[in-house]
């Protein structure tokens, strides 16, 4: 079992990425690339050209876990393809791994409550 101590920040690389890379290879993508430090211990996440592959990268403290997915029919939603990366919630997170839209979801915005005196 993968044991977050805090809740990490997600980052979605844009770009596709050539998936006969490794791990060595990923670590070295997310620090030139996405001028990011792959140690720090947020998630960073890779798709395949296709679309229907993905790879996260995490450093949990003791080392570094890569884990793969790919969905049999369909493929992932991914934002557009652009340079760099984007943050994403943890709640869309977990709908882009269960392979659904992330995007159709609205995210209901709370007011944040006023100071009680």
């Amino acid at each position: 079992m993968i044991a977050f101590s805090a809740v990490p920040r997600i980052m979605v690389a844009t770009q596709p990425v050539d998936f006969r890379k490794g791990m060595n290879g990923l670590v070295a993508l997310v620090a030139s690339a996405l001028k990011a430090d792959p140690y720090c211990g947020d998630i960073f996440v890779f798709r395949a050209k296709r679309g229907d592959r993905l790879r996260c990268l995490y450093w949990d403290g003791s080392g570094m876990i890569l884990a793969t997915k790919w969905l049999e029919n369909g493929s992932f939603t991914f934002p557009p393809i652009r340079d760099g990366a984007m943050s994403m919630p943890a709640e869309q997170f977990g709908l882009l791994i269960a392979g659904l839209d992330w995007t159709r979801i609205d995210r209901k915005l709370v007011k944040q409550p006023t100071k009680i005196a």
